[in-house]
């Protein structure tokens, strides 16, 4: 049976509210990294799924400008979390990789983040979480095919896709 109108605008507002929820929990979270501000997170995540990356490149899959991810980038190359290097496509610019400061720092950024997720899901079961899980990644493909049915391309994501669908449990992101 098909979905409602109104189903339809209960399940937008409903994950609307859960975006509102995640972005004023972000800004609030505890700092896992000393001089790192949560805001910055996303730029590790970014790197550490490209293996290197010029800014522009992390700017544009954060959907950010190329000045504050330039500012996030300085940040994390003073706590060595990230080193630039010269870009060997184009000797003019440079690239950013994870440290191995950096790959301990997301590791513990991971660790935080899901026993924060365990908290908020404890009094969720295993099947409920996959069953949840497996429908919010049917949302994210049916969003992704309209994006493209449009001709608009969609987002780069900051983190492995690939083992969204191959059933396996995503640790690492």
């Amino acid at each position: 049976m098909a979905v409602s109108k109104d189903e339809a605008n209960d399940v937008f507002l409903g994950l609307l509210r859960v975006q509102k929820l995640l972005l004023a929990a972000r800004n609030t979270a505890p700092r896992v990294e000393d001089g790192v501000d949560a805001t910055a997170y996303p730029v590790l995540f970014v790197v550490a799924g490209a293996g290197t990356a010029r800014i522009s490149d992390i700017a544009t899959t954060l959907h950010n400008d190329v000045s504050t991810v330039s500012r996030q980038v300085s940040t994390l190359v003073g706590l060595e979390l990230l080193e630039k290097s010269a870009d060997p496509n184009d000797g003019r610019a440079s690239v950013v990789s994870l440290t191995e400061r950096g790959i301990e720092a997301l590791g513990r950024i991971k660790d935080s983040r899901a026993a924060w997720f365990q908290g908020l899901l404890s009094d969720w079961d295993g099947p409920e979480t996959a069953a949840f899980v497996t429908r919010l990644r049917e949302l994210g493909d049916v969003l992704d095919a309209n994006l493209r049915a449009r001709g608009a391309a969609p987002p780069p994501m900051p983190f492995h896709t690939d083992r969204l669908h191959q059933g396996q449990t995503h640790k690492e992101d």
